[in-house]
């Protein structure tokens, strides 16, 4: 069995998110990246599938710029034993990033795709399940546990409800939640091996997907900043306030 898992370079979750004095995105120059945490939950999910001996190989995939050789070499360092840098410039949307990872997964023959279930800088939580519809497999999103069982996998995926458990045929994609397991660090010997590692590098237009933005940007601007509370001398004037003042009652 051969694991694809996608991985994205985002920036830092720690890093306070400063907006252009232009507005017209973020502040990424000189700015901590770092992998999309869900996607490290995916890798070492695949990674301890791989250890139990139900999996022979973990390929890790990322589409972006240069730099995201980074986010690859890091998904090395913690167990995946070959990477695929797909180089593109600029935003890429999901649609995009899902025909990119279909050439890809066309091209590797994988048994499983694994992913984060959203990414952290644009939150839109739509790659995997696009993905899933270009391939038409199976897909089984939120994972929160995964078993391999008679050649199926059993899901556990949380919904607003609760958990709920699926049983789903191989060929699948699957998207990972935070709650999946604990991604374990890079030890420094196995960072260094990493960088002895295969990575593959192709380009966008190499493979024959129109990576063109279909959503025009128009302005990026902080949240309003949150008025200060005020104290209430008892439950009456809460209520009172409550009422007439915020009408929320």
């Amino acid at each position: 069995m051969k694991i694809l898992v996608a991985v994205k370079r985002v920036i830092d979750y720690n890093v306070q998110i400063r907006v252009k004095e232009d507005n017209s995105g973020v502040v990424t120059d000189n700015v901590k990246m770092s992998t999309n945490p869900p996607d490290d939950n995916a890798i070492e999910e695949a990674v301890k599938i791989k250890e139990a001996g139900k999996a022979t190989e973990v390929v890790a995939v990322s589409i972006g710029e240069e730099k995201a050789q980074e986010t690859v070499r890091k998904a090395l360092a913690v167990g995946a034993d070959r990477g695929i840098l797909v180089k593109t410039e600029g935003t890429i949307e999901p649609l995009a990033v899902s025909k990119l990872l279909q050439k890809i997964v066309e091209k590797e023959k994988p048994d499983l795709v694994f992913m984060g279930k959203q990414a952290i800088d644009d939150d839109c939580n739509q790659t995997g399940q696009m993905l899933s519809a270009l391939l038409n497999w199976p897909q089984a999103t939120f994972a929160s546990k995964i078993e391999i069982k008679d050649g199926k996998l059993e899901v556990t995926r949380e919904i607003d409800e609760g958990l709920e458990t699926i049983e789903i045929n191989v060929p699948a994609i699957v998207t990972c939640d935070l709650r999946l397991n604990e991604p374990r660090y890079a030890s420094l010997p196995n960072i260094m091996k990493a960088k002895k590692k295969p990575i593959e590098q192709l380009n966008a237009s190499d493979l024959g997907v129109d990576i063109t933005p279909r959503i025009e940007q128009v302005k990026v601007e902080e949240p309003p900043k949150r008025k200060a509370g005020i104290k209430v001398s008892s439950v009456a004037e809460l209520v009172q306030k409550l009422k007439n003042e915020a009408k929320v009652i």
